[in-house]
């Protein structure tokens, strides 16, 4: 993008807060040397088959030319400056005493930064962060740090030499700052506290007696201690008062279970963890006084909370910026990179430049000292259940999850490992409660698994004791209790399509590493003396996406036949633009040629939000429902495996769109061409008889088209040529009328605007002009799911089992990983390969988390600024069983199945897995994570004082 916009570019600008907005593609002029634009290459797609070869972007990355925006410079930039800026944060290490100023007379004259940013000049200046990252962009004197690594100053420096050697004498200096002495952390009052009870009718699938769903979700009427106080249970009182009273209920029957029930009571807990994505956060900026425009290169999974969030915080700065021209760039984070807080410091830093463009870029010690970190949680669990038959009768979990200094998402991952808890069973009766804590550890916030990885692998670690007490069989004991088709959640939600869990247990279960596992131990113990061997198991389904889903797609083709794809989704290395560019196929009979992701600017159809779709209240949603153009949500950041199953709704409804607008009447037209109505005439064919074979597109014995000539004609009849569609799903999709001919009268969409022929005021088509030849199609009417939908919690899953195989070094503690085996279900895949290298990827995270990652929560933590890999373990290829695992996708009930979204719940069950298998080798329960080699040694130590004590306390009384 260059640094002045065109009045065309001016003209396709959003305002928000009196701030023309730009957000300049990938393909931009600025980034076409680095991004999609020259980087991607039309997909390798095979029509005989109906597949893809390889990625897009395949290319790229195996020669080292996908870039990614650590690398940018403000030379690489056309219209930039090229005098290019660096800056640093100082960031105090301390978190329990009174921040008095920082001193930096340790550094030499000409090594002194050419401008110093404080508290102070942020509060002159008005400049601040968006309400959701909480106060403090930088820590005022005279006041206690929210947590360990709160930035103090932002240090800038004109040139990059003086800045890396300044930079290397203030590192790992705690003598910079100055502090009053200890004063204690802040206490402060808890994130978020959710509560889900559940009292079943008669039978699975009756009407509930009480559920969250049907009635509503408990909050506490405060807290002490950061306890939650709830009031008192009341049967026949309030509706929350009624649920508590159920609570009760449980509890009481906990306490007292009666001869032939089970109570099983266990505490479990998991681990903080860094995210370690391989690119550290890092962007640049330039503030052009001249021209009162703020350019901001950098990596998001959510440019459009920067695209909402920014210009109201440059607004109500006094640098009186007027436009804001973002690049969003490529970035693999594992959810980290979505709503952090980077480049909201980089925007801060950017207004100090001094007309330079500032670089903010972490090293890896910063990276461990400021990104976000998975929710550390402590999950008390406690599961009635009939001895004889091993169903499940009562569960209640009381979880305690770790937020950190700043909010971020911790209510939205508080809510998410309530409801996840439960996992893939069917529970009569539940109590399941949360709470996230505000303490001095690093702020938590977004991490793959997002509070299920905590709570469903404790849940599945619980199921194995529970088998082992009863004596069965741990996988036949998941099959009389899994979840089925039909029956509710813990929230009293009946989910989406065929529950098929069932079918992985199944299949799990009749895998050689299962059926052979006993023997499989004596052998491999008998040849490896001084290793123990063991199998263990782990099966959950986790949710995707979050409840408040909203996606904008445009799917066009040229007149010259290329197919181009743009929507909002990021591409961070999941393959989504490959993905989404296949899913065109169905209807127009290839991929997109052009895909454009992280687009947020659809001037074609203006739609507009006004309220938070989690928090509005019914009379508010209906109130707005008049206007055509309102639309609950404006779009959802790439996170939550939202890709596969919500993304590819907004691209396959646009494809269809411009097939039933556009491409199948111009073939009817093509087909009825000659006397009498040409080779149509004679034959009865219908729009579901079409198919594409080869490229072409045929129907009912009809001459195969090309799409060329499919498109030409298109355009000379002034048909759709491009289609942009939005949607909302709330736990459901909405749906809406428009005043368009046959099945697109109502369509799973509330907004849709189309381009007929070559989109010139000369074109013929119905709808309300807008931007780039499009036409709004008004809708007439919609229909939103209601408010009191989100109380569903979830809807949508996706289910996988995983064995895994270990053996266990006595001597060393070491466990060793030697094969593993997953069974996943996941509907209709769109790219198996990617499928399976999700699958991959998940799994190894899932390894890591069970056996080496682990972060001290507060002081010695990441927040000391000394953290590094030398310190953090992540788990290499010989960890992983690399050339041993498998996995295998349970196939679609049928072609129509939907893709489900996989990349989080693939990392899941392995943790379990690993686990319940060092149980099986070793007799010894693991509740704490992760299970290293000390805590096996002290486990062994254990059980032999434990044996010593016992076999003295025999003699003694053989002596007695």
């Amino acid at each position: 993008m260059p640094a002045r916009l065109s009045r065309r570019d001016f003209l396709k600008c959003s305002v928000v807060a009196g701030i023309s907005v730009y957000l300049a593609a990938p393909g931009s002029a600025a980034l076409a040397a680095l991004f999609e634009k020259q980087r991607l290459r039309p997909l390798p797609w095979d029509p005989a088959l109906g597949r893809v070869r390889y990625r897009t972007d395949a290319t790229a990355k195996v020669s080292g030319e996908k870039i990614f925006s650590y690398d940018m410079r403000s030379r690489d930039l056309p219209g930039w400056p090229r005098e290019q800026a660096h800056a640093m944060l100082l960031r105090g290490t301390r978190a329990d005493r009174i921040y008095q100023g920082f001193d930096l007379s340790s550094l030499p004259a000409d090594l002194q930064p050419d401008r110093v940013v404080t508290a102070a000049d942020l509060a002159r200046d008005g400049v601040a962060f968006p309400k959701f990252y909480g106060e403090d962009m930088l820590l005022p004197e005279g006041k206690i740090p929210a947590y360990l690594g709160h930035a103090v100053a932002l240090l800038i420096w004109n040139d990059f030499a003086r800045f890396r050697a300044a930079k290397s004498r203030l590192k790992f200096r705690d003598d910079l700052i100055r502090w009053s002495e200890p004063t204690g952390p802040l206490e402060r009052a808890p994130w978020a506290t959710f509560r889900y009870v559940r009292v079943g009718g008669a039978d699975a699938f009756a009407d509930d007696t009480y559920s969250s769903y049907k009635d509503t979700v408990l909050f506490p009427i405060g807290y002490k201690k950061q306890n939650p106080q709830w009031a008192l249970g009341e049967a026949g009182g309030k509706i929350d008062a009624q649920g508590i009273a159920h609570g009760d209920a449980m509890a009481a029957e906990l306490d007292a279970p009666g001869a032939d029930k089970l109570v099983i009571e266990r505490e479990y807990f998991s681990q903080s963890i860094d995210t370690a994505a391989m690119e550290l956060d890092n962007a640049n900026g330039w503030f052009d006084a001249a021209t009162a425009t703020m350019h901001l290169v950098c990596a998001t999974q959510s440019p459009g909370e920067i695209a909402q969030d920014a210009p109201l915080m440059l607004a109500a700065s006094r640098f009186g910026v007027k436009r804001l021209v973002l690049h969003p760039c490529y970035t693999v984070g594992y959810g980290s990179k979505d709503h952090y807080p980077f480049p909201f410091i980089a925007l801060m830093a950017a207004l100090y430049g001094d007309g330079r463009p500032v670089r903010l870029a972490n090293d890896r010690y910063e990276q461990f000292q400021s990104s976000l970190k998975r929710h550390s949680f402590r999950m008390h669990y406690r599961l009635k259940l009939d001895r004889g038959s091993g169903r499940f009768e009562v569960f209640q979990a009381r979880m305690l999850g770790d937020g950190g200094g700043r909010m971020n998402f911790s209510p939205s991952v508080c809510l998410v490992a309530a409801t996840a808890a439960q996992s893939i069973y069917y529970f009569p009766r539940s109590d399941l409660s949360s709470t996230v804590i505000a303490s001095r550890a690093l702020d938590a916030g977004s991490a793959r698994g997002y509070g299920t990885l905590q709570s469903m692998g404790a849940t599945e670690m619980l199921i194995d004791e529970i088998a082992s007490e009863l004596k069965l069989d741990p996988i036949e004991l998941r099959l009389r209790n899994v979840f089925a088709t039909g029956m509710k959640n813990t929230q009293g939600a009946i989910p989406g399509g065929a529950q098929r869990a069932d079918e992985v247990l199944r299949k799990s279960r009749e895998h050689p590493l299962w059926t052979q596992r006993h023997k499989r131990k004596a052998e491999y113990e008998a040849a490896h003396p001084g290793r123990r061997y063991g199998v263990g198991f782990g099966c959950v389904q986790k949710d995707f996406g979050t409840g408040g889903e909203a996606a904008f797609a445009e799917v066009a083709i040229s007149a010259q036949g290329e197919v181009l794809l743009r929507h909002i989704g990021v591409e961070m290395g999941t393959g989504m633009a490959t993905s989404q560019a296949a899913v065109c196929a169905k209807w127009l009979g290839r991929p997109a040629d052009e895909v454009r992701t992280g687009e947020t600017q659809w001037p074609e159809l203006p739609m507009i939000a006004t309220d938070d779709p989690w928090l509005m209240s019914q009379a508010t949603q209906d109130s707005h429902i008049g206007n055509p153009r309102w639309t609950p949500a404006y779009s959802s950041p790439s996170s939550a495996s939202n890709s596969a199953y919500f993304f590819s709704h907004a691209t396959r409804e646009a494809s269809r769109l411009l097939f039933t607008q556009g491409l199948w009447p111009a073939a009817l037209a093509i087909w009825g061409q000659g006397f009498g109505g040409g080779e149509l005439s004679p034959m009865s064919v219908r729009r579901e008889d079409a198919r594409w074979v080869e490229g072409k597109l045929t129907a009912g014995g009809l001459t195969p088209l090309p799409l060329q000539r499919l498109i030409a004609k298109a355009y000379e009849l002034g048909l759709a040529t491009g289609a942009v569609v939005h949607y909302l799903n709330r736990w459901q999709w909405s749906e809406a009328e428009f005043p368009l001919p046959g099945d697109d009268a109502r369509l799973p969409l509330d907004g849709v605007a189309l381009r007929w022929g070559d989109g010139s005021g000369t074109s013929k088509g119905i709808g309300t002009p807008t931007a780039n030849g499009y036409r709004m199609i008004e809708r007439t009417r919609v229909h939103y799911p209601p408010v009191q939908r989100n109380n569903a919690g979830v809807v949508y899953y996706s289910a996988i089992g995983t064995l895994a195989e270990v053996a266990v070094d006595t001597a060393t503690g070491k466990v060793e990983l030697l094969d593993h085996h997953s069974v996943l279900e996941c509907g209709t895949p769109i790219v198996a390969e990617l499928v399976s290298s999700q699958l991959q990827g998940g799994l190894a995270m899932g390894i890591g988390h069970a056996l080496h990652e682990f972060l001290p929560l507060y002081e010695g933590g990441p927040g000391d600024g000394d953290w590094n890999f030398n310190r953090y373990t992540l788990p290499r290829a010989r960890d992983v069983a690399v050339w041993r695992q498998s996995g295998e996708l349970l196939p679609p009930i049928s072609a129509t199945d939907p893709p489900k979204g996989m990349a989080e719940v693939a990392m899941i069950p392995i943790v379990p897995a690993i686990v319940n298998a060092i149980a099986h080798a070793t007799g010894h329960r693991f509740r704490e994570l992760p299970v290293t080699p000390d805590k096996i040694l002290a486990a062994y130590a254990a059980a032999d004082a434990d044996a010593g004590q016992s076999a003295a306390a025999n003699r003694q009384e053989s002596a007695a």
